[in-house]
């Protein structure tokens, strides 16, 4: 009874652990989501303005061709803002708590984790079961994706 006891207990800890991972990592995408729009809204204009005129006076370059580059300069700072989103975003997953859930049998990647006698580790489950699958998504029951872990 007492190794349940410890059980439970770590995984409560676990569950714990990853909630606030996932709040914090939700809470910064949330803060550059922000700061993105903030200054994609106003210094950014400011800035884009400015090059653009200084495109077209110093190098005698046309408006449309002054205006293509700032644009491509403003997508790109723009991708580079999206992807550290993506980044903070993919905490937010629990993967720790969902290996450790289906290694008890729980959840829908029970089927493909160790049993929890094994002496395999739930990750290097994890990443079988994603080099056998080549990357596409697993399908469970009524062809719908299994979220990998």
């Amino acid at each position: 009874m007492g190794a349940a006891n410890d059980a439970l207990k770590a995984l409560r800890i676990l569950v714990s652990a990853d909630l606030s991972l996932a709040r914090s990592a939700f809470g910064r995408t949330l803060a550059f989501t922000g700061v993105g729009i903030a200054f994609g809204a106003s210094a950014w204009m400011l800035l884009m303005a400015t090059l653009t005129a200084v495109l077209h006076d110093a190098f005698n370059w046309s408006w449309p061709l002054s205006l293509a580059v700032c644009a491509a300069v403003s997508m790109v700072v723009t991708a580079f803002g999206v992807w550290r989103a993506m980044h903070y975003f993919e905490h937010t997953r629990m993967q720790a708590t969902r290996r450790q859930l289906a290694r008890l049998g729980i959840g829908e990647l029970a089927d493909f984790m160790p049993d929890p006698e094994s002496a395999e580790s739930t990750e290097h489950a994890a990443e079988r079961v994603a080099a056998a699958t080549d990357g596409e998504p697993v399908k469970k029951g009524l062809g719908v994706d299994v979220t990998p872990p």
